[in-house]
């Protein structure tokens, strides 16, 4: 099997301040697929401190505890690194002013780029900085090694919103045009208008609609996993992973706690989270070449392309090529076209009730298929 190179730009924090980032980074280890190349942490410096906006009572940090642990229980050494902590200053901004510890996820990304023989893929989950700052760093190199970047964020459509960490207030609309802007978006507007403007070749998923980011719309990504019970049956080591991290554990021997089944009480706290929000799996199918599928008598499934057989039927989870307007707030409208233009954007369809059932259905039974490297 080809395995396809990835580095992964994540916001994951420890504690969490996101199940879906902790729960997320499990199929960036686990897919056959995917060659984890670097994980990039993307910190954004006011998310640090404990605040109201979360009503988290404990200060997090970035993920090196969760990714220590998947390092552990896959038995890998991929290499992680911090990215700077404040937005950039404009789109051109090379971040070269920022604390040499702030450094560290720029240098791995271009260092991994480097050493590729092959052209990787990007995939951010998160702000754009630290790949937006790399860009400007080295432009040149991005042209020769990346095969395409992988945006979650942004608006499909819709009513403009401006966005001040939790208020907002309604601006004119211009007819057709993308408003909200969206929490990824919000974090660097700089930096995603920078790769949006880049000439690079983009494959972008919208997180959110003109309803907001809990809303269904054909051009974004969202869907509701519902209850998080299933984690009960994974695999033991990606159990403990997972109820270490969704509980917001803070024992300080973190590893040690991968080599034991959770307390019951605190699978009872998974059981007891509402639904899980996600935006992120339609990226590692597009990523992975995996097809959701719907097959007669067992029902929806991601699985691998040469795996589908005749009469299963294939849902529509595509990238779309279109031309982009992006404004200097990050906000951007697009226009659908047959012809290439090095940007795509994704595309579920009309059935959104349909993709929303079957991408729950399917991804719980493609992470009780997950398995850990074997432990001595």
């Amino acid at each position: 099997m080809k395995r396809i190179p990835i580095i992964d730009c994540t916001d994951l924090y420890h504690p969490h301040q996101d199940v879906g980032d902790n729960f997320d980074i499990v199929a960036a280890y686990a897919l056959p697929e995917i060659d984890l190349r670097a994980v990039i942490l993307d910190v954004t410096n006011r998310f640090r401190p404990p605040d109201s906006l979360h009503c988290l009572p404990v200060p997090r940090e970035p993920g090196l505890i969760p990714l220590s642990q998947m390092n552990y229980i896959f038995d890998r050494q991929v290499p992680f690194a911090v990215s700077p902590f404040e937005p950039m200053q404009s789109t051109g901004d090379e971040m070269r002013h920022v604390p040499v510890f702030q450094q560290a996820g720029i240098e791995l990304l271009l260092r991994t780029l480097r050493e590729a023989e092959e052209r990787v893929e990007l995939l951010i989950f998160c702000s754009c900085r630290t790949v937006a700052a790399a860009f400007n760093r080295e432009p040149e190199l991005f042209r020769d090694k990346v095969g395409r970047i992988h945006i979650s964020a942004g608006t499909s459509s819709g009513e403009i919103f401006d966005v001040d960490w939790g208020e907002k207030k309604r601006l004119p609309l211009a007819p057709g045009s993308a408003g909200y802007r969206e929490w990824n978006v919000e974090l660097d507007v700089h930096a995603f208008v920078c790769l949006l403007r880049s000439g690079l070749p983009l494959a972008l998923y919208p997180c959110a609609s003109d309803r907001g980011p809990f809303a269904l719309h054909r051009h974004d990504s969202y869907y509701q996993l519902g209850k998080l019970s299933f984690i009960r049956r994974m695999e033991p080591r990606l159990r403990s992973y997972l109820a270490y991290a969704l509980t917001r554990q803070l024992r300080h021997d973190f590893l040690r706690a991968m080599e034991f089944d959770p307390e019951p009480e605190l699978l009872d706290q998974i059981d007891a989270l509402r639904s899980h929000h996600v935006w992120e799996t339609a990226l590692w199918l597009e990523v992975s070449g995996r097809k959701l599928v719907k097959r007669p008598g067992v029902g929806y499934c991601i699985m691998a392309a040469d795996d589908v057989k005749p009469g299963d039927i294939i849902l529509k989870n595509d990238q779309t090529p279109c031309r982009i307007k992006v404004r200097d707030d990050g906000r951007f409208d697009f226009e659908l076209t047959t012809g290439k233009t090095g940007v795509t954007i994704y595309d579920r369809g009309d059935d959104l009730e349909e993709n929303e059932r079957a991408m729950g259905e399917a991804l719980k039974e493609l992470y009780l298929g997950f398995r850990c490297a074997r432990q001595a």
